[in-house]
């Protein structure tokens, strides 16, 4: 398995493959890899010549040092788990140094609003950080296709357009989630979870399919209502926020329309171990 710590050697490695007959494939990670991450991979297998994979834990779309230092780092582990998949896959697991120099800052991009709702909205500057690292990773490996998982799914909005607005060449895949046995939504995080707590987090999916069923009969606030009031007095965790938004604006649902398509959206802290989820609503 080929593997890349900088990203001169990178491209050197990728320039014969930048060809109209050939597609590669891209999967952007912050590493600590499950599941999740290698069900993209074999999508990327299965549609493009070459398939790269990012591990990079970037500091840019962090607002919490804490959070940051906290982030499992398990590159031995992970290249494992690549090679377990397909040896042929390419790594690029730069240092900071390599991708920012002596620069760390994000750059500010404009999403058209999509950026200040729900995670933007808690999480100031964080897709700034995102749009940096992704434009950046882009340019160096310069795929025919992207993909990213529909857990975060804001963020996946926030690639497409991007992508959009700056007429950048690649396709962005959209992946299913993929969920532990309890429904919790498989995330890089879930490691920093006990046992315990893993099993009560499925408490999080349980409540997107309550309030799914329950989007059907009520409005967006009565459903808002009920799922605020789940964990009111929960004794572990605590809700930061549920929103029901419209998939392709990401704006709030005030009324139903028959004519759009809506998604639920939800964060919530586990101690002090922050999760997020979503489901489809339609």
């Amino acid at each position: 398995m080929l593997i890349f710590n900088k990203q001169s050697l990178l491209i050197a490695h990728l320039m014969p493959f930048w060809t109209s007959k050939t597609a590669i494939g891209f999967v952007p990670t912050m590493g600590a890899l499950h599941a999740g991450h290698l069900s993209l991979l074999a999508k990327s297998l299965e549609n493009n010549t070459i398939t790269v994979m990012s591990i990079f834990v970037n500091p840019t779309q962090f607002n919490n040092s804490e959070d940051l230092a906290k982030y499992p780092r398990t590159l031995e582990s992970d290249l494992e788990k690549i090679a377990s998949l397909d040896k042929n896959i390419v790594v690029f697991a730069p240092s900071v140094e390599d991708i920012y120099a002596k620069d760390i800052t994000s750059k500010t991009f404009n999403y058209d609003g999509l950026e200040n709702l729900m995670e933007g909205k808690h999480r100031p500057g964080h897709f700034d950080g995102v749009g940096t690292i992704v434009k950046r990773l882009f340019e160096i490996v310069k795929p025919t296709r992207a993909y990213f998982g529909e857990k975060d799914f804001q963020q996946l909005q926030i690639v497409k357009k991007l992508v959009q607005k700056n007429n950048i060449p690649v396709q962005i895949v959209g992946c299913s989630i993929h969920r532990e046995e309890h429904g919790l939504a498989l995330s890089s995080r879930n490691e920093r979870l006990s046992a315990i707590e893993r099993s009560e987090a499925g408490l999080i999916f349980k409540t997107l399919q309550e309030a799914k069923k329950r989007f059907g009969m009520k409005s967006a606030s009565e459903v808002s209502k009920f799922v605020e009031n789940v964990f009111k007095n929960h004794a572990t965790m605590r809700l930061e926020y549920f929103e029901i938004a419209d998939e392709t604006t990401l704006k709030t649902c005030v009324q139903k329309s028959k004519n759009k398509q809506y998604r639920a959206f939800i964060a919530v802290f586990i101690n002090n171990i922050r999760l997020i989820d979503t489901i489809s609503l339609n």
